[in-house]
């Protein structure tokens, strides 16, 4: 390379102060700089002709920009894919490349490998969404507003302090809640409709005037009987007479109604009914004014259209139990889990025994939906591997002030329910503990 450093030492030395002779050594300084540019491209040019790649390089890469190209176009078609590979394979071998490329055409290699159809992209994306577990939404207590429940027949209104109706609650939701005129709850707007609402909690009772409602009467646990086109409900599950205005009735009820579009009505079915007080229909036509308020399910029914299976079929860990010497003759029976653990089998026991199975929710704190959740029961199964402790003295509080009766499964397992279960029904212990039991084995077995 051109040495041009003593040649500006020269030119800096022999420059004066005055504006030509300033002017004389820029330029010279200038010629110097251009002679030290021609040789820096002279040097550029050297090197880029020493490092020119082969013909053989230039026909490979081309090959496989051409294969890159098709498989950018058809995603996943077979001939790019080996084209590609085929390729990026050869180009490894060349140790310069190698060198320099390496890490990137590994990489490229793994792309082109794991390229498929975009339909069959698609169908994995559908099939990995529809696997992963949906995630409840959280409702959030903060956003939620106070208002007082007025029960209607079916589901209930919550209106506002200034007395206006807001918003209608379903059934669905009134039911499980046990809500009643006059409790406080706290609610949501629902997200689909704009004069539904979701309750959150009940957080209090207010006892209202009359005049503010119409007073309603009902009539629980109901037992159907009869043909379809012809059932009516005259007693409940305890041999009691259905009375509307001190007189025996029978009513009929509509084999046609469904309840959240799958549970309808049929010989055996289980229900509330409800009625108006004040309702002058109930003196010349009681069926016009009664309504079904609600359905137990008490077993899957079986539906139009859809033939039985065959017996041969699996059976599972509480059909091959011995059956216990027990008939609960349609009793509700509340299984107090939380979360909504290992409640299946629990509900296929109670359902075994002929009972109507009410999960209870033993993680809830709140002394007041734990009431509203017992106090309508006959039986309740407390099963402690699965309780907060603070629930198992509530739960075991309300048993006792409704009369409800009560044992403990101090296990998960399906036999320690099942004798927990026997042991209420009979009148035994409610704890088991060292103590020996006789549990009565039926002789249907």
């Amino acid at each position: 390379m051109f040495d041009y450093r003593n040649n500006l030492k020269r030119i800096l030395n022999q420059t004066e102060g005055d504006d030509k002779s300033l002017r004389n050594s820029l330029n010279a300084i200038m010629l110097v700089l251009q002679m030290t540019g021609q040789d820096l491209s002279a040097s550029e040019s050297a090197k880029s002709q020493n490092t020119s790649l082969d013909d053989k390089t230039v026909s490979q890469i081309q090959t496989l920009l051409a294969g890159l190209t098709n498989l950018i176009e058809k995603p996943g078609d077979p001939k790019a894919k080996q084209t590609a590979s085929s390729i990026i394979h050869k180009l490894t071998f060349d140790k310069e490349i190698a060198t320099n490329f390496g890490k990137q055409l590994g990489k490229l290699d793994e792309a082109v490998r794991n390229s498929e159809k975009t339909s069959n992209a698609v169908n994995r994306k559908i099939f990995e969404e529809a696997l992963k577990p949906k995630k409840q939404a959280k409702k959030d207590y903060r956003k939620g507003r106070r208002y007082t429940v007025i029960r209607d027949l079916i589901g209930c209104q919550l209106i506002n302090d200034q007395g206006e109706h807001v918003f209608s609650v379903p059934e669905s939701q009134v039911h499980p809640l046990g809500l009643k005129t006059g409790d406080i709850v706290e609610a949501l707007p629902s997200a689909d409709s704009l004069d539904k609402a979701e309750v959150l909690r009940v957080v209090g009772f207010k006892k209202l005037r009359k005049r503010y409602y119409d007073e309603i009467e009902d009539f629980k646990y109901g037992v159907v009987q009869g043909s379809s086109g012809n059932l009516s409900v005259s007693r409940n599950i305890s041999g009691q007479r259905l009375k509307i205005n001190h007189k025996n009735v029978i009513v009929p009820v509509d084999s046609i109604y469904y309840q959240n579009g799958d549970v309808h009505l049929e010989d055996g079915s289980i229900v509330d009914l409800a009625w108006y007080s004040g309702d002058v229909r109930l003196k010349r036509d009681p069926s016009q004014a009664v309504q079904v308020r609600w359905i137990y399910e008490t077993d899957q029914p079986s539906r139009v259209g859809k033939k039985r299976k065959s017996d041969k079929r699996p059976t599972n860990e509480v059909e091959t139990l011995a059956k216990l010497d027990m008939d609960l003759h349609y009793q509700r029976v509340g299984i107090a889990i939380g979360d909504n653990q290992n409640e299946a089998i629990l509900e296929g026991i109670v359902n075994r025994y002929n009972g109507i199975p009410i999960p209870v929710d033993a993680f809830e704190g709140k002394k007041k939906v734990i009431e509203n959740q017992i106090k309508d029961l006959d039986i309740v199964i407390l099963v402690t591997a699965f309780a907060a402790h603070d629930s198992t003295w509530n739960i075991r509080e309300f048993a006792s002030k409704y009369d409800v009766k009560f044992a403990v499964s101090s296990s998960k397992g399906y036999q320690s329910f099942e004798r927990a279960l026997y042991r209420a029904d009979q009148g035994l212990p409610a704890y088991e503990g060292n103590q020996t039991i006789d549990y009565k084995v039926s002789s249907k077995n």
